[in-house]
């Protein structure tokens, strides 16, 4: 497979290491104003800046060439891309992040929302951390586990370093250097505290995920996500 990296930056790199050890080919490195042929490629990998995604994303849509983002700080245009995509006929993945042990995370973080959802007594907040490059807070994976508690539960809303309202989950954002990404969620009581809580050791599992949603895309129509990609019901 014909891998075409957008984004060269530490991801991208790691993704390449993971790439060219499961047998395929990196064709295109691209920084934020290189001038590419996407056609090159069979598969993009986006892990770019946010300026960038959605441009990146549309031209691999428009030139019938799959493609996976995990760029966050772009999600105002998320409903764009999608459009074209069914326009087009094309194939698109994103995912706020790609490790598979995050996604299996994601799921456990709702299945425990449902369980919480009517024991008043606990208060949930949450705290991600991550290296001090990191360009967005909160991280698109905190966004990500705030709307699975929406979703499942009486909160309405998140807010970033804000104590905690009735019906708000505040989310403390902290960038300390060299550190992945962990996320934690608690429920405070005043007789206990149940957490929940994933920890990367380093970017490889990223890098996993991405490649493993870019072999899974190649053939398909459509948009995906990680639910699909790891058939999670």
């Amino acid at each position: 497979m014909k891998i075409a990296l957008l984004g060269y930056g530490r991801m991208g790199k790691e993704i390449e290491q993971i790439a060219i050890s499961r047998g395929h080919e990196i064709v295109i490195k691209k920084d934020v104003n290189d001038v590419i042929d996407i056609n090159l490629a069979d598969v993009a990998i986006d892990f770019s800046v946010p300026s960038s995604a959605f441009n990146n994303i549309a031209n691999c849509i428009k030139n019938n060439v799959p493609v996976i983002s995990g760029t966050t700080g772009w999600l105002d245009k998320y409903k764009d891309a999608v459009a074209l995509c069914e326009e087009k006929k094309g194939a698109f993945i994103y995912a706020s992040n790609f490790s598979l042990g995050v996604n299996i995370f994601f799921e456990l973080n709702k299945q425990l929302a449902k369980m919480m959802s009517n024991l008043e007594d606990y208060n949930i907040s949450m705290e991600e951390i991550h290296h001090t490059k990191k360009l967005d807070a909160p991280s698109g994976t905190a966004i990500t586990l705030a709307e699975g508690i929406i979703d499942n539960s009486s909160k309405t809303m998140w807010e970033l370093d804000k104590k905690t309202v009735e019906h708000s989950i505040p989310i403390t954002a902290k960038r300390i250097p060299e550190v992945p990404g962990t996320h934690t969620v608690w429920y405070n009581s005043e007789v206990d505290t149940i957490e929940i809580k994933h920890t990367a050791h380093n970017r490889k599992g990223f890098a996993l995920g991405a490649v493993v949603a870019a072999e899974w895309i190649l053939g398909k129509t459509g948009v995906f996500s990680m639910k699909d990609v790891l058939n999670i019901r």
